[in-house]
């Protein structure tokens, strides 16, 4: 593509400059500032480098958002304009002091060779991903027949492409045999995986036939987390897939473009409906339930570029190793199992909330907190204590200020051994934003990949989003607005070591930027779980318990205990054919539920359910028969309800969550009241 803009003539005229650059979907992106070994100081091209931070200055004035996209007109515009530019300026400050710290020795860490790979493999780590490592294995295991049953019509198309081009890649290098797409699918006359499967009508958000189930799509049209909508918001659904909302609407969702400025009412207020169901947060649902999770939204991630024509490429990038101990470079997941052996519980890096702590204490009033570069001395002199001293508790934090704790937070993201967010989907983020669809668009994409992050990623990045609105919340007095704090951070959050072009560094720059800025704006909302995927998850586990009951040797095990119930007597006989699950239906009246509260003085109580039953209102029934004592009232309070079981590994409720609707949904569940885990 040809990019166009005007450089400034000696005489005060603008002359055109105009670069020709190939179209991102073709050209490797995977970052936007180099982390290559810099030169020492003394080399021959270190000048040159110190020489490039003005030209590039002057192409991003050139070339910002603002330049971009048409600027809308208001009264702002001249003020947004001089922001921006400043915001600019500290990006290109925080790239020159992250230069001079790799020329430190700061930065020791060298990337291990990239080997070029092929489509084919690529493909294959994509269903390996996903869950669906079967599909190359030609294993028959429940849990990929049970996501392939669970799949939206654009997620299976986006499954077939992958594996269509893993299958013709495989084909031409002659490597092995390979199934038949169709045959996986059922689409001909070869023999289905799915054949186990009952055949339960699926609607396009994957959820059952509301014949079957009306309560599960049941939904108030005045349940919304605010229930009077003003006229600049806009109504936000997690009801439905993201990639199916695209293909079957494409007239609706050719929305206009979206203009991206500096002022923070230029995004859109999203207003989420709240069904019947409730919310639920990332951390409300078990680690398996979550992990189903992830795969999922990388699966609806992909269909939902596909629906725009997008290729989600998934590069080989550097890798580098980690360090297996100490604090700077070691991978989070190394971190969090040290950490778990002083608080089982934790799931943010003990580190990173001391780092926290130390910036709220006496920082988020000080101007320019992250722009500061601190005490040379005394970071190089802290950051090997912290490395030889933290883990054992020896480290004396109370010496330590806040403009250190400030900087020692940026090293720590920007050496991790692999960046924080995935930098590998950035050139689909570019692709998408140059086409300018609505933020609602770009929120959708941000959205699923949140959720498709690990674990320890996407916990600490909620952790980190909540402590920069500390900061942002202090603007008047720090100078750290949500365009400062992205344009700062965004090369510390999203790096990679390759080198790239000055404009290319820019516009990846930008839009790094931009995913921090909406990340900022929407922190409250990122991390909740979209309930089409919930409603997903529900089906796998139902779908696995089925799978499971028909292998052979559950077969071999039912027909011995029936045997065994031949030989007994009549009356024992009739004990044991009585399930569990049945046992519990005939002994607790329909609508009716046992909650169990094991902490509490209070320890079960049976509950009548009606339909404007909430949780809130049978945790207010505990804290009333508990009210006896007011430690037990502290305790209360600190408590969830929780539904375990059935169709679900473990999911703490919404207090507005509607209790017969979940009840109607997942029979089998137990209902425990426990305190809930936070970070």
């Amino acid at each position: 593509m040809l990019a166009t803009a005007f450089v400034p003539r000696p005489e005060g005229r603008y002359a055109p400059l105009t670069m020709d650059l190939q179209d991102s979907g073709s050209v490797v992106l995977t970052a936007y500032h180099s982390r290559a070994r810099a030169q020492p100081p003394g080399a021959a091209g270190h000048p040159v480098l110190r020489k490039s931070i003005p030209c590039c200055r002057r192409i991003n004035r050139m070339l910002s958002n603002e330049s971009l996209h048409p600027p809308a007109f208001s009264r702002s515009n001249s003020q947004a304009s001089v922001d921006s530019s400043a915001s600019m300026e500290d990006f290109w400050r925080e790239i020159e002091s992250i230069k001079e710290s790799c020329m430190g020795g700061q930065d020791e860490q060298t990337p291990t060779e990239v080997k070029p790979v092929d489509e084919g493999e690529l493909e294959a780590e994509w269903l390996q991903d996903v869950g669906l490592s079967t599909l190359i294995s030609g294993d028959e295991e429940e849990d990929g027949k049970a996501l392939l049953s669970t799949l939206t019509r654009t997620q299976a198309a986006a499954v077939k492409k992958r594996y269509n081009t893993y299958t013709q890649t495989m084909r031409k290098k002659n490597k092995q045999s390979v199934r038949d797409v169709r045959d996986i699918f059922g689409v001909s006359e070869s023999p289905s995986i799915f054949e186990t499967i009952p055949d339960i009508p699926v609607h396009a958000n994957g959820s059952s036939d509301p014949g079957e189930n009306p309560i599960q799509n049941a939904m108030s049209d005045d349940h919304y987390l605010e229930k009077n909508i003003p006229p600049e918001a806009e109504e936000l659904s997690f009801e439905m897939s993201y990639s199916e909302m695209i293909t079957e609407a494409p007239k609706r969702n050719k929305l206009q473009k979206s203009v991206i400025k500096k002022e923070d009412y230029a995004l859109t207020k999203f207003i989420v409906k709240k069904t019947r169901f409730g919310l639920t947060e990332a951390g409300d649902l078990s680690v398996e339930d979550m992990k189903k999770i992830r795969r999922l939204s990388l699966i609806e991630l992909t269909a939902f570029f596909d629906a725009f024509g997008i290729p989600l490429k998934r590069n080989k990038t550097e890798k580098v190793k980690g360090r297996d101990n100490g604090i700077f470079g070691v991978p989070l997941t190394v971190l969090l199992d040290n950490d778990r052996k002083k608080d089982s519980g934790v799931k943010v890096p003990l580190v990173l909330q001391k780092f926290f702590e130390k910036v709220e204490e006496s920082g988020l009033e000080s101007e320019g907190i992250f722009r500061l570069s601190g005490c040379t001395a005394k970071v190089k002199q802290y950051r090997e204590e912290l490395d030889a001293k933290f883990n054992t508790d020896k480290f004396k934090w109370d010496k330590m200020c806040h403009r250190e704790a400030a900087v020692m937070l940026k090293a720590f993201f920007r050496e991790l051994p692999t960046s924080l967010f995935p930098v590998e989907y950035i050139p689909a983020f570019i692709t998408l934003m140059e086409r300018g669809p609505h933020i609602k668009v770009q929120f959708q994409a941000l959205h699923l990949m949140i959720m498709a992050l690990p674990d320890a990623n996407r916990d600490t990045a909620q952790a980190l989003m909540t402590f920069f609105n500390k900061v942002i919340a202090n603007e008047s007095k720090n100078r750290m607005s949500m365009w400062n704090i992205s344009t700062v951070m965004a090369p510390n959050l999203f790096f990679s070591r390759s080198k790239h072009s000055d404009y290319e560094e820019l516009l990846l720059a930008n839009t790094a930027a931009h995913i921090i800025r909406l990340m900022l704006k929407y922190q409250k909302i990122l991390w909740k779980v979209p309930s089409f995927l919930i409603t997903q998850v529900r089906r796998m586990n139902e779908a696995t318990m089925l799978l499971k009951k028909q292998l052979p040797s559950v077969k071999k095990l039912l027909r011995r205990k029936t045997i065994e119930r031949e030989v007994t007597s009549p009356k024992t006989s009739k004990v044991l054919q009585k399930s569990p699950s049945s046992r519990r239906v005939s002994d607790v009246p329909e609508g009716v539920i046992r909650v169990h509260a094991p902490l509490l003085s209070k320890v079960s109580m049976a509950i009548q359910l009606n339909s404007q039953t909430k949780a809130k209102d049978i945790l207010a029934k505990f804290q009333c028969e508990n009210s006896h004592s007011s430690s037990e009232c502290i305790k209360i309070q600190n408590q969830r309800l929780y539904e375990i079981g059935g169709n679900i590994g473990q999911h703490c409720l919404d207090p507005d969550a509607y209790i017969l609707d979940v009840y109607h949904v997942n029979p089998q569940a137990e209902w425990v009241i426990k305190p809930q885990s936070r970070f």
